[in-house]
């Protein structure tokens, strides 16, 4: 058995280098909607999304093909959806000028219940494949390619929704990085994103080693550890827009993180070979999905209801629902995730 100590601090030495490159992400990518004309709401919901979801694409595939741990991959993914909305009670608590929600737009409800839609389709095929009686492509379950159709269907829906809203995004054409050219935001890009991979590909082998040393489940060490680990590049560019004053990026990078981890599970599925995924991982992922879903609803009502109260003058009640669900999620995974 490998030394704990070096196993932390390798977790710790990843978690570093991880959110040092998300830093460099977040920057650039806010370069690059600056200098090709986007706006940053649709920056936020696709491009840093998928950029600060890549630890958890390169974990996955790393984890079903060379590490061969399939429940880290299924429980990165789930873990990182719940972290994901997690982040939003930070962003209430830092927010200290009125609730977050009441700064967001609704539009964000979009993507939210578009995210519901997908964690829960998730859950679902994660229960059918366990019962063992689903027919599958192969190694592919039937669940991938309807995953990514629906991700691809609501990509287009919330392009044209943010097309139509193109108006409300003036102020973004402030220029704020007149000294950086597109090209040299877009080397900066590409090279973070390099930085960011090498971690990913890293932190599988490290979470295995830990759940053998602790004596944990990997679903239970997938689930928070590694989850919060690949996370570490929403949680720095949702708190970097924050306090650039962008709401709807921050929001937005949130929801359009969890679409995308969804689609890192079909992904998944394509490159495990004695897949299906879902009918060789651990039934208590399920859990993770439908604490998403409910996490996700109250994010929903929290954008549509606007509280302007907050409970001890911390956070609104939504939030405070929404960490609540968040501890039941982890309790549940320590005591029956193996």
């Amino acid at each position: 058995m490998q030394n704990i100590a070096l196993i932390w601090i390798s977790l710790l030495v990843c978690l570093a280098v991880i959110g040092v490159a998300g830093v460099q992400l977040s920057r650039y990518g806010d370069i690059i909607a600056e200098k090709s004309g986007m706006s940053r709401g649709w920056v936020g919901l696709v491009l840093l999304a998928t950029v600060t979801s890549l630890p958890e694409l390169v974990t996955g595939l790393s984890s079903v093909t060379i590490a061969g741990v399939p429940d880290i991959a299924v429980g990165d993914v789930m873990g990182s959806c719940v972290f994901n909305l997690l982040i939003i009670v930070v962003l209430d608590v830092l927010y200290r000028k009125e609730s977050v929600y009441t700064r967001a737009r609704q539009g964000n409800v979009l993507s939210a219940g578009y995210g519901i839609a997908l964690i829960g389709f998730a859950g679902f095929n994660l229960l059918l494949y366990r019962a063992g009686t689903v027919p599958s492509f192969g190694h592919v379950g039937l669940y991938t390619p309807v995953i990514l159709l629906l991700y691809v269907l609501a990509m287009r829906s919330l392009y044209r929704y943010e097309q139509a809203q193109i108006s409300e995004y003036v102020e973004d054409r402030v220029e704020r990085h007149p000294d950086v050219s597109l090209q040299q935001a877009v080397q900066g890009y590409a090279l973070a994103s390099v930085v960011v991979v090498g971690a990913g590909v890293w932190l599988p082998f490290i979470a295995r080693d830990l759940a053998e040393a602790m004596a944990w489940g990997q679903s239970f060490v997938g689930t928070l550890f590694v989850a919060a680990v690949t996370s570490a590049p929403e949680v720095v560019v949702t708190v970097a827009a924050l306090r650039m004053g962008a709401v709807d990026l921050a929001i937005g990078n949130l929801f359009g993180s969890n679409l995308f981890n969804i689609v890192i599970l079909a992904l998944d599925d394509l490159a495990y070979l004695p897949g299906p995924l879902f009918a060789h991982v651990s039934i208590t992922h399920a859990t993770s999905a439908f604490s998403a879903m409910m996490m996700s609803g109250l994010a929903v009502v929290g954008l549509v209801l606007r509280p302007q109260s907050r409970v001890f003058r911390t956070v609104s009640w939504i939030s405070l629902l929404l960490l609540v669900v968040y501890l039941l999620n982890a309790l549940f995974l320590y005591l029956h995730g193996h």
